[in-house]
């Protein structure tokens, strides 16, 4: 009888024993878990420590809508400038930017998402990039501009943007003295009509270039009767009167603008003694937001911004 209650006792004991090790061990994986948990969360919050507000600024009795990005030290502010298309706000690349120290106000563009007033479409025709509506949305990008620099008036500011934002960008530089950078994705330096006569003969054929000459492309660009009557827009005729610095990306294979051309333009104003700079991608067509054009630009607009800020600290 007493051997059998030692044996119960024992196994009564191991049983514990068992189950304080069992339950030790849950415990430590728990804090494991959490304490990984933690570390992810912070880790997270390293990354994103960029604060965003979402505002609204007016033109012309039109509110727009969009988002500031602010990074903890930015060395510069830049408006992002949409292409032609309905362009809502760029967070994803905002957000690029501004974790490369860049402050950043993207919006939805005119009649787009949150913004008030009217898109002007279709995506190709007279009203697209007719004078009136580039100069409207012009507008729009230097009112950005404006309202951006109240935000943090001791930084330089620029804008930045893709495609139709070639001739927008440089309209605003014109007539809004606040810009001091312009960095501009596949935009062309020839006129709209010239734009349109291209991608009318490139029909957006991906192969086009394995088949047509330089020679050809500018034939057509010359000569090509025009589907649209109205009056051309030259983004030269703003470039020649500009003095601050500007950085053009290109793809080489781009069907959308004929990029040698675009080039050759930029080389002449070089000549003039403009601050231009362009990079070409050979293997790369009209969409060049890409990671190394963009690592490019972040770089570029980080020398840019403490070159100006010295020049000032000089004055």
């Amino acid at each position: 009888m007493n051997k059998s209650i030692k044996t119960k006792n024992v196994k009564l004991i191991n049983y514990l024993l068992l189950f304080f090790i069992i339950t030790i061990l849950i415990s430590c994986n728990k804090s494991d878990k959490q304490e990984v948990r933690l570390s992810t969360q912070e880790r997270v919050q390293s990354i994103d420590s960029i604060k965003t507000e979402n505002v609204t600024f007016e033109n012309e009795g039109v509110k727009l809508s969009g988002t500031i990005y602010s990074p903890k030290n930015p060395h510069s502010a830049f408006v992002i400038v949409h292409g032609s298309d309905q362009v809502p706000r760029m967070t994803k690349f905002a957000k690029r930017l501004a974790q490369n120290n860049i402050m950043v106000l993207t919006y939805d563009k005119r009649g787009v998402g949150e913004s008030g007033g009217f898109y002007a479409g279709p995506e190709v025709g007279t009203n697209n990039i007719s004078i009136e509506n580039l100069n409207l949305l012009a507008k729009d990008a230097s009112s950005a501009v404006n309202f951006l620099h109240k935000k943090q008036e001791d930084l330089p500011i620029g804008l930045i943007g893709a495609s139709q934002a070639g001739w927008i960008i440089p309209i605003v530089a014109k007539k809004n003295q606040l810009v001091e950078l312009m960095v501009l994705f596949s935009c062309p330096t020839i006129t709209t009509l010239e734009q349109l006569r291209f991608q009318f003969y490139t029909d957006n054929r991906e192969d086009f270039w394995e088949n047509h000459t330089e020679e050809d492309a500018r034939e057509h660009i010359k000569n090509d009767p025009d589907k649209y009557q109205f009056k051309a827009t030259d983004p030269k005729d703003a470039l020649k009167t500009l003095s601050i610095p500007g950085l053009w990306l290109f793809g080489e294979k781009d069907i959308q603008i004929p990029v040698k051309m675009c080039i050759e333009h930029l080389n002449t104003l070089k000549l003039e003694e403009k601050p231009f700079e362009y990079v070409l991608f050979p293997s790369l067509g009209h969409n060049t937001n890409k990671k190394e054009p963009i690592d490019i630009s972040i770089n570029w607009i980080k020398q840019k911004s403490l070159n100006i800020k010295n020049n000032k600290k000089l004055k």
